[in-house]
């Protein structure tokens, strides 16, 4: 197992920002924030699945070939290799928890394949 991540890390994206609640032997919890009018980039992870929670907002959420409208209490498993992304289309933050499990939790397990911020490696 690998986790490259602690409690209290924290950081700034094009998007919004991102901080580390928990961390433990084979798993993340982060709370992020998406700004109004951003979205991340769409992409998957080979070593990770992700639990989103939405706390605030409602998120546009592509999950494969799928995209739906998830709303506050609502929540997104994603399955390791599956592409996605998290949209904010409103004028409001879309807050989310973020869980993550998986045998290596490292920021660089992110393959992009859109991404409005020229963030692309896919």
């Amino acid at each position: 197992m690998t986790v490259n991540y602690k409690r209290g890390d924290f950081d700034s994206r094009p998007w919004g920002t991102w901080e580390v609640l928990d961390a433990g032997e084979s798993h993340i919890v982060k709370k992020l924030v998406v700004l109004p009018n951003q979205s991340v980039s769409l992409q998957l992870h080979h070593k990770r699945n992700e639990h989103w929670i939405i706390v605030q907002g409602t998120a546009t959420v592509t999950l494969g070939d799928e995209v739906k409208t998830v709303r506050q209490d609502e929540a997104v498993y994603i399955p390791v290799e599956t592409k996605h992304r998290i949209a904010n289309l409103t004028n409001e933050p879309v807050i989310f928890i973020e869980v993550q499990t998986g045998d290596n939790l490292d920021e660089n397990d992110i393959v992009r394949f859109e991404d409005q911020y020229g963030r692309v490696n896919g």
